[in-house]
């Protein structure tokens, strides 16, 4: 897959991160992966993002990254694209970006350095070093100590032809604003907010019409139920979907710093999917958390094909 084709994918529809599977030592499993994969490839989604932040990239070896990588292309081969989580310091993003392009990866999501502040000129020498490493398509996250100026922004797309997308995991709207005007067409526009359904209509109306699901990973029938809505401008079922179920998931996931992802891993526990426990320095939710979190997804009814 060229850059151009993973920019088209981009913005065809709604797209997702499964979840990484570990054992109980906290191990990747990857009997259990092939199949959560299995499960979520024919739901819909344009493609899956392996190893991105749900995924808990951050957690991570370098020696267990190409294997989950590979996994996720092998199982979904002729299915869905899969693209692969990068990040952290500029010689390891690279690594990871070259190790998911040589197993078959048809690109790469770019993901903060993490920890460290850093300039404008420092973030852009950052990115560029991983896009001119690679031939595919890369997707830059902006996000935590990696928020990008339009100007800087649109130095990179003019210097590397296949920086073809930017994720704002941000909210600053002034700034996507900013961006989306300065740069038009050039990149496609992704939602990449924690449960990003909240922002989706909000989104739309920049310019961004599609996001990243995490909740696809257990509850995939109405995660694509609400992309539709998302999509037609149903307001009516986008408010009940709100209302039922989002908001006060956001109320649960809110409670502990982490609970983004950890949640998500609870919520693939309660429908039969188990992935395991987080790794630290998440935390798993308490007993009573994934009682409320369970009268919450049985509320949805059954999430069969």
């Amino acid at each position: 897959m060229n850059p151009q084709e993973l920019k088209n994918i981009m913005g065809s529809g709604l797209l997702s991160f499964p979840l990484t599977d570990f054992d109980s030592n906290g191990d990747f499993h990857k009997e259990g992966y092939v199949k959560r994969l299995e499960w979520l490839a024919p739901y819909g989604a344009t493609a899956l993002f392996a190893a991105g932040g749900t995924g808990e990239f951050f957690s991570l070896t370098g020696e267990e990254y190409p294997g989950i990588i590979k996994t996720a292309v092998d199982t979904c081969h002729g299915v869905v694209p899969i693209i692969a989580g990068t990040g952290g310091p500029t010689r390891f993003a690279i690594q990871c970006a070259q190790e998911a392009e040589k197993v078959g990866a048809h690109g790469i999501l770019l993901l903060p350095h993490y920890l460290t502040e850093a300039c404008q000129e420092g973030i852009a020498a950052h990115i560029e070093a991983v896009c001119k490493s690679v031939k595919f398509g890369v997707i830059v996250y902006n996000r935590a100590s990696s928020r990008l100026k339009p100007d800087t922004l649109a130095g990179l797309a003019e210097r590397n032809p296949n920086l073809v997308g930017f994720k704002d995991g941000v909210g600053d709207i002034e700034a996507v604003v900013a961006i989306y005007q300065k740069l038009g067409d050039r990149l496609a526009y992704l939602g990449g907010l924690p449960t990003a359904e909240v922002y989706a209509a909000a989104y739309k109306a920049l310019g961004t019409p599609v996001y990243s699901s995490a909740v696809f990973n257990f509850i995939p029938r109405t995660a694509m139920d609400f992309y539709h809505a998302v999509a037609n401008d149903d307001l009516p079922t986008q408010h009940r979907f709100l209302k039922d179920f989002f908001m006060p998931y956001l109320d649960l996931r809110n409670r502990r710093q982490g609970y983004a992802v950890s949640i998500v891993k609870a919520g693939a526990k309660i429908v039969g999917r188990d992935a395991g426990p987080v790794r630290t320095p998440l935390a798993d939710l308490t007993t009573s958390e994934m009682d409320t979190l369970k009268v919450l997804i049985d509320k949805l009814g059954p999430q069969g094909l």
